[in-house]
């Protein structure tokens, strides 16, 4: 199990506010109303063909960190066509009998403190969970909260409703996301490759999607969600239209996680089929000391006046070592690992 730099920040927090460790939080009741009921169509699930081609990968026009814009060369591969399901992830676990890193209890040498200034249930097998504020903030401190107990099969924690079986798969560290994907015989995708099947040949944009387009925040995050599109958390797969190489929810409801390592910024340089920065080169400044890795897309959290993620270009950093509740993953595949066929193929010229 790898870090967890959030509950580092989380227990410096607490430290600085008192002497004493805190008893374990009652479970944020609020955290439930973002639970979603609503069906859809369940989409395809068989893998999507992606030609090669070039686009302009990065842009200028909204944070620093997604740019420089520069033409990439991509070479074809074949992706899924809708982030990874509850239902697929529960298929790999009853075949490998896989534990994820939320339902392992946290190591408390990953804290660098001693163990008596530790609260009790930050060592707990947990993940972190949204939690709206009662008032606004635009400190994330303020609506992320460490939940003993939750994980992919209870994504509130566990009082709350169960993992929607149709919905992405959320709560995973990197090590779960490489274990499924060896199981499955795919990989992450490298960033350029996510962000040129998500582009699908559509010009940049930087408004807010319509609500018919995808699941981000409507209304003044994060206190008021008017829930425009139908949902105020997660949707399950296929809720929304796929884009025009007929992948589903490649921007909106939920962050999703790619191999490449983060540092801010593209390489103008790296051009063609390019893998992000080398381990010594991989800085992310808001988890310094540590490597994260991409995650690219936004997710259901983002909105106009916090986070305008909701592009292709969007990128963050992303603690490997740490599952959120807008985390999600999904896989590509290379030609000659792939057994089945591709159920459709497109073109990215």
């Amino acid at each position: 199990m790898q870090h967890r730099a959030w509950m580092a920040l989380a227990l410096a927090a607490l430290c600085a506010a008192c002497n004493e460790a805190p008893a374990e939080p009652a479970l944020p009741q609020a955290a439930t109303d973002f639970a979603a009921n609503t069906t859809c169509k369940p989409p395809p699930s068989a893998p999507v063909a992606i030609r090669g081609g070039t686009f302009i990968m990065g842009s200028n026009a909204v944070y620093a960190e997604e740019g420089p814009p520069r033409e990439t060369r991509i070479d074809a591969f074949l992706i899924d066509p809708h982030e990874v399901t509850n239902r697929q992830f529960a298929e790999f676990v009853k075949a490998t009998g896989h534990v994820t890193v939320a339902e392992k209890p946290v190591d408390p040498a990953l804290f660098g403190v001693p163990l008596e200034q530790i609260p009790a249930y930050m060592l707990q097998p947990g993940s972190a969970v949204f939690t709206p504020p009662d008032r606004p903030s635009r400190n994330y401190a303020d609506w992320w909260a460490y939940v003993p107990g939750a994980s992919r099969k209870k994504p509130y924690g566990p009082h709350g409703p169960d993992a929607v079986p149709d919905q992405p798969v959320v709560h995973l560290a990197w090590e779960d996301m490489q274990a499924y994907a060896t199981w499955r015989g795919g990989r992450l995708p490298t960033e350029a490759e996510w962000e040129y099947a998500a582009s699908a040949g559509a010009p940049d944009y930087v408004a807010q999607p319509d609500p018919g387009q995808a699941n981000s925040w409507q209304g003044v995050f994060p206190v008021a969600n008017e829930g425009t599109d139908g949902f105020k958390g997660i949707a399950p797969a296929g809720c929304f239209a796929p884009n025009a190489f007929g992948l589903y929810d490649m921007v909106g409801n939920v962050w999703e996680v790619t191999a490449d390592l983060f540092r801010p910024g593209h390489d103008p340089k790296a051009s063609d089929n390019p893998r992000g920065p080398s381990e010594n080169d991989a800085y992310d400044p808001l988890n310094p000391g540590f490597q994260s890795r991409v995650m690219k897309g936004g997710s259901y959290l983002c909105a106009p006046n916090y986070c305008q993620r909701y592009r292709p270009e969007s990128r963050q950093g992303r603690d490997p070592g740490l599952g959120a509740s807008n985390v999600g993953f999904r896989l590509v595949y290379d030609r000659e690992r792939l057994a089945r066929p591709p159920r459709v193929e497109r073109d990215g010229r």
